[in-house]
């Protein structure tokens, strides 16, 4: 089932625009076009040789002032960003920026076959020094997308060398991985606050991506049993609170959450066509839609009654349920999701800097709006490299299934 820009209400001409904007702010104004940090802050203090293709991912309006956090899966989610609009916009300027993404990302993948840890991509997130395993697997499907474009069989080579070592070192059993590594001590930390047995993860589906490109049938069954282990364990519906980076204590969800899990759901659902799949990413949609605020956007802590707090936006949250309520629009055939994403692109596309007076902004999608800085008449603005890739990649996925573009 298309859709149609009556359905959107939005000229496809606009979309056209402001997509080409936002890849503009990845390519020209986010991404390091050097070996070395120059202008910028690395807070967490990463341990990353080579910087250049990685995406800055944190700008303060206020202090002008560029920083990091995770670059690794910020980077793969940007080049699966401009992989996606260079289908639509047909610029090679967006291919030479996913490929500089690439390129970082390969550099912090350990290829030595005689290394312990070969495979392991140095995802490094909360601590400089330690690796996600959350962050490895939401960087390769940036990797898969480039690779199924362009023919890059290396790049399969590396997201499969990295799933295996998720597979051998990470995953515990019955959908459970181990969060944090160490490659200096080779082995797993405990942060104070990680569930002690692990947590879920089906981010981008790509264990089942991987059985796909292999046949490795262990590939199939952690992808399974994690899915499987969210269904058992979804609360409140179409969520999971119960696991980081939700906090039950504070009863608050993350705005990305259900779509990291939700969105697998529709995998599994079309890999064995059982309904519990579908039905979960239906209930996962669903909760977008009643966290959706009425001006279209959404709050980084939605509480579990829906409440949030005055400021602290994450645009990219809702960007994020537009790829969500595209794909089941498409295989619904319905348009009861249409409402939602109309709200949502057009609160996206208000929050776009198009002529700032600062160059870092133009063509970003701003995140999110902070309380007062100390008092003062700072800019609360703040910027996150997310909420432009999401936009990117729902922008792109709306445009390629646009009926009028056929």
């Amino acid at each position: 089932m298309y859709i149609t820009k009556e359905d959107l209400g939005l000229e496809q001409s606009l979309l056209l625009e402001s997509l080409r904007l936002a890849c503009s702010w990845i390519t020209d104004v986010a991404q390091v076009k050097t070996e070395k940090l120059t202008i910028e802050r690395d807070t967490k203090n990463h341990q990353h040789k080579i910087w250049r293709g990685a995406i800055r991912g944190e700008y303060s309006v206020a202090s002008k002032v560029w920083d990091f956090f995770c670059p690794i899966w910020h980077t793969g989610q940007a080049v699966k960003a401009l992989v996606l609009a260079y289908k639509v916009l047909k610029d090679d300027r967006l291919l030479e920026s996913a490929n500089l993404g690439v390129e970082f990302i390969v550099n912090e993948s350990i290829r030595d076959p005689s290394d312990p840890d070969y495979g392991l991509i140095l995802a490094y997130e909360d601590i400089g020094d330690i690796v996600n395993t959350s962050a490895i697997l939401e960087c390769l499907d940036g990797l898969i997308h480039l690779s199924e474009l362009k023919g890059y069989e290396k790049l399969w080579q590396v997201t499969l060398d990295a799933l295996r070592w998720v597979a051998d070192k990470a995953y515990i059993d019955e959908g459970l991985f181990r969060d944090f590594y160490s490659p200096r001590e080779r082995m797993f930390k405990f942060l104070s606050w990680a569930r002690p047995v692990g947590r879920p993860l089906a981010d981008d589906g790509i264990f089942l991506k991987g059985y796909h490109k292999t046949g490795d049938e262990r590939f199939r069954r952690i992808f399974f049993e994690t899915v499987d282990r969210l269904l058992k364990d979804e609360y409140p519906p179409g969520n999971w609170i119960r696991y980081p980076p939700c906090n039950t204590e504070r009863g608050y969800i993350h705005p990305r959450h259900a779509y990291w899990w939700g969105y697998p759901m529709i995998m599994a659902y079309k890999e064995t066509g059982d309904e519990k799949y579908l039905q979960c990413a239906i209930r996962a949609a669903d909760w977008y839609v009643h966290a959706q605020r009425r001006d279209g956007g959404l709050f980084r802590d939605t509480f579990i009654d829906f409440s949030t707090p005055s400021f602290g936006h994450a645009t990219s949250g809702i960007a994020c349920a537009v790829i969500l309520w595209l794909e089941l629009t498409q295989i619904l055939e319905d348009k009861r999701y249409i409402e939602p994403m109309r709200k949502a692109l057009r609160f996206c596309i208000s929050m776009q800097f198009r002529n700032p007076e600062d160059p870092n902004l133009r063509g970003a999608i701003l995140e999110k709006v902070l309380p007062p800085i100390d008092g003062t008449d700072k800019s609360p603005y703040h910027i996150r490299d997310l909420g432009t890739i999401f936009f990117i990649q729902a922008v792109a996925k709306i445009l390629s299934n646009l009926e009028s573009v056929r």
